[in-house]
């Protein structure tokens, strides 16, 4: 009798520990398979920053197996950018799609690639993205602030758009113009003769409207899907400085996911980016066609656009010069621009 109740109760251990094991192993099953939201941000909507998002959460949720479900936010959904900032470097949203220069206050350097006078064209600023050197140094840039870089693609060559027609470098002068909150921009349109106004673009379509300022240094695309040829029907092709656009996670978000997933993230980030490049390159085109059936694309004369040239090839190095906190990030763009042209 004792015998078998010592045979039972070994089978009762043994039956509790297999159980306690299969729970265990269910357990770290269901904890590997823990679904994680990925909330991406972007002022703009319907361009090359929209773009990236919709390809770059395909790439995701198919890559982890649907183990990352990603929402996209354009049009400033989460905020005006500096809240989305901040939602980024607090891990309150996941990531945030932009200009690296609204970056300015978490580090200086993001504003690097603001210097007038590197970038040539289109394919030009596809070449200088794709540069690891640069890629390195950018996507180094605020991981002590809370930022993890992923990705960097080209947007296109800045132009003027304006309520009154700048047909001729005289013409920017006396004139209010928006600019990024970058020094590197502020100099370039003080040099022009026009006074900068830094501000977040869901403001500058109001502040056109109402006469707060004549116009802005802004990407065309964002002048044609945001219908700013309803206030301003004049954009005049600077070509300076270009404009990129950059994707920054939070890196407390980023440091909590498995390995696996880190590892996909930075990969699929820089696909969707490669992708998104020649995406743009065709869209900018489309979108000065749709502009011209609403408003007017201008050209500055040859002698004035090449004086525009000789005058902001010299912001960045006297901007540095004053600030030399950006000499090492400052030539390292240089470097890559040559190398690449």
């Amino acid at each position: 009798m004792n015998f078998r109740h010592a045979i039972q109760s070994r089978m009762a251990c043994a039956a509790g520990a297999c159980i306690a094991l299969l729970a265990l192993t269910f357990g770290v099953a269901r904890a590997d398979e823990k679904t994680y939201v990925m909330k991406l941000g972007t002022a703009t909507i319907n361009d090359a920053q929209h773009e990236w998002c919709r390809r770059f959460v395909a790439m995701v949720e198919k890559d982890s197996g649907g183990r990352i479900k990603g929402e996209i936010y354009p049009a400033s959904q989460l905020g005006p950018i500096p809240r989305e900032i901040e939602g980024v470097q607090f891990g309150a949203i996941q990531g945030y799609i932009g200009p690296p220069e609204f970056l300015v206050g978490v580090d200086t350097r993001f504003e690097v690639l603001s210097a007038p006078g590197l970038v040539v064209d289109m394919a030009h600023g596809i070449r200088v993205t794709g540069d690891p050197e640069l890629q390195k140094m950018m996507f180094g840039l605020g991981a002590n602030k809370g930022i993890h870089g992923v990705a960097l693609f080209v947007s296109q060559p800045s132009s003027i758009v304006a309520r009154a027609p700048v047909r001729h470098l005289a013409d920017i002068k006396g004139k209010k113009l928006r600019v990024l909150a970058a020094d590197m921009q502020q100099e370039m349109v003080k040099r022009l003769g026009a006074s900068p106004v830094a501000m977040t673009l869901g403001d500058v379509l109001p502040a056109i409207q109402q006469g707060a300022i004549d116009g802005a240094v802004l990407a065309l695309t964002v002048n044609t899907t945001m219908r700013y040829y309803d206030a301003a029907k004049y954009i005049t092709q600077t070509g300076q400085p270009f404009i990129y656009s950059m994707v920054f996670l939070s890196k407390k978000w980023f440091d909590a996911l498995p390995a696996d997933l880190q590892t996909m993230l930075d990969a699929d980030a820089g696909k969707a980016a490669a992708e998104v490049n020649p995406w743009q390159a065709d869209f900018f085109f489309k979108e000065k066609e749709i502009w011209e059936q609403h408003g007017e694309i201008l050209d500055l004369p040859a002698d004035e656009q090449a004086e525009l040239m000789r005058t902001v090839g010299a912001v960045g190095p006297d901007v540095v010069k004053r600030k030399p906190e950006l000499a090492a990030a400052y030539e390292t763009y240089v470097a890559v621009a040559k190398r690449t042209k």
